[in-house]
């Protein structure tokens, strides 16, 4: 199975409105940046045991360790969760640059240095969380 398509039967496997709600995201992190690398990571480590939840990426930019070594990771993250959605903004060095500068004008969502947590897109200004993930396109930047 392609990505494309690991990518679509993970959004209808979800319970409306959490359905639309992934379905619109994909459509609107597409329209940002058409032509970036599209990731999906199904939540099982090697031996197969589920460690996370199922998520979508997007783009690419190189995770640095400490040790030196570096991994390729996407930029944008997608995934559906117990309570709702969570997008992950990848890439930006300063942890607190999410919450100081999306907190007060997002709506009823909670932001970690790299998450942005909510229930449904009714519950958030959507033009600020398009401005979040541009942020985390272009994080190379911050």
């Amino acid at each position: 199975m392609t990505v494309p398509e690991q990518i679509k039967k993970y959004i209808i496997s979800q319970p409306q409105p959490k359905q639309n709600d992934m379905q619109t995201l994909h459509q609107i992190i597409l329209e940002i940046m058409p032509a970036c690398k599209l990731w999906f990571l199904d939540g099982k480590n090697s031996e197969g045991k589920i460690v996370s939840n199922p998520n979508i990426g997007y783009g690419l930019y190189s995770i640095k360790y400490a040790d030196g070594k570096t991994k390729d990771f996407y930029q944008i993250g997608l995934s559906a969760n117990t309570t709702g959605i969570s997008v992950y903004v990848m890439g930006i060095k300063d942890k607190s640059y999410l919450a100081q500068t999306y907190s007060k004008k997002l709506g009823k969502a909670s932001l970690s240095g790299y998450c942005i947590k909510f229930k449904t897109l009714k519950d958030i200004n959507l033009d600020v969380l398009k401005a979040a993930i541009q942020d985390g396109f272009w994080a190379d930047k911050k």
